[in-house]
């Protein structure tokens, strides 16, 4: 039998793993999406960054939400939410009202990813706090392919509509997972004060420290979103001409995250969550460039590596948060949300002009130039790892 400390890594993975679940699940239904609604690559795109931007609206209120009533309540009603939002988006008649139902997803997600970080650092000794936050960004990325992956089959066999109903069961799933296993918060302080809210909110915003923290996991975000957005695209045309069922398949690539991730919360645990993130930014930009080779293996193995870098870095900028916030660290969490999933918005829908124009190299030019900015903003603002000695 699990002890109940195992229990909680597995918790943890199952929060993240039930709301990644919808986040990206439209990605390779996108081609069939533009043909289906006569739309383009930003109209399409729309059903994605519309989740993520309502992720971004919704996560400044989350933190102060959970500090009122407690971190495991919100939680599990969060997906629960979700689930039903998610059957009712299948209901969908036309694009628009398709990203409508995606937007009120992402407005219960915040509640999700904010308070469980929330829980981590206040939950795991600190010694553990890299592996717990690896677990948690395991749970996402197995959630985040097995979405996309479910959405692709399922459409492919029957239509985009059954695909939101089989991942509204999935949620319900990872919900009952969550309540059964996720002990109930033991360190949690009840903050129902507003001032207070406030007033870490104004002492967040001005430490350089934690807004490079939050600017980092925004652009890695981006560099996913638009990766994976605009690989799609790419390899759906000449002279690839891979089908809806092929490209779901592409993201079998998350499933090494699976693997990899757990190695980086050591890493974060060894050498602290600024070399990890710039060890991982560094590995993620070889891979987006090796997808510049005309070849599906060779780009398959791109993506691979580089969304493997990207899940490192995610772990390591959620680690830094509780390296550098004792406090309100809902709020702190929320917060990062705001700028992670803003950003990462952006990813969906900003680089349809540079494809448009310069196609998947000046794409990945762009997510490039991104990725080297995140790793200098780490390199400049993030707190160093402190010795014995210090």
């Amino acid at each position: 039998m699990l002890r109940r400390f195992d229990l909680r890594y597995l918790a943890v993975g199952a929060c993240g793993g039930s709301a990644f679940l919808d986040m990206y699940a439209t990605q390779p239904l996108l081609p069939g999406l533009r043909v289906t609604f006569h739309a383009d690559e930003a109209a399409v795109g729309a059903t994605i960054s519309a989740l993520t931007f309502a992720c971004a609206l919704a996560a400044p209120f989350v933190g102060s939400l959970a500090d009122a009533i407690g971190r495991k309540r919100v939680i599990v009603g969060a997906i629960v939410g979700l689930a039903l939002v998610t059957f009712a988006a299948a209901t969908a008649t036309s694009l628009q009202s398709l990203v409508a139902w995606r937007f009120v997803q992402g407005l219960f997600m915040p509640a999700v990813f904010a308070v469980t970080v929330a829980y981590i650092a206040e939950e795991f000794p600190q010694q553990t706090v890299g592996r717990a936050i690896a677990a948690y960004v395991t749970g996402n990325v197995f959630g985040g392919f097995l979405g996309r992956y479910v959405a692709a089959l399922v459409a492919s066999r029957w239509d985009w509509q059954a695909a939101f109903v089989v991942l509204g069961f999935l949620n319900l799933a990872g919900g009952a997972i969550v309540l059964a296993t996720l002990p109930r918060a033991q360190r949690f302080v009840r903050q129902s004060s507003t001032r207070g809210a406030l007033r870490a909110v104004r002492t967040f915003v001005r430490n350089p420290a934690l807004l490079a923290t939050y600017f980092v996991g925004g652009s890695v975000l981006f560099s996913l979103t638009a990766a994976f957005t605009f690989a799609t695209y790419y390899l759906a045309e000449p002279p690839f001409n891979l089908s809806t069922v092929a490209l779901g398949n592409i993201f079998f690539v998350y499933l090494i995250g699976v693997a990899v991730t757990p190695i980086a919360g050591r890493l974060i645990d060894r050498v602290g969550p600024r070399s990890a993130a710039l060890i991982a930014v560094g590995t993620s930009a070889c891979g987006v460039l090796l997808t510049l080779v005309p070849s599906v293996p060779v780009v398959v193995a791109g993506l691979a590596v580089m969304s493997t870098g990207v899940f490192a870095a995610q772990a390591s900028s959620q680690a830094h948060i509780g390296a550098v916030v004792t406090e309100r660290r809902s709020i702190a969490a929320a917060l990062y949300l705001t700028v992670y999933y803003l950003l990462g918005g952006l990813g969906a829908v900003l680089p349809a002009a540079v494809w448009s124009r310069g196609g998947w190299p000046a794409t990945v030019a762009l997510i490039v130039a991104v990725q080297l900015g995140s790793g200098l903003m780490a390199a400049a603002w993030w707190v160093r790892r402190r010795t014995a000695s210090q």
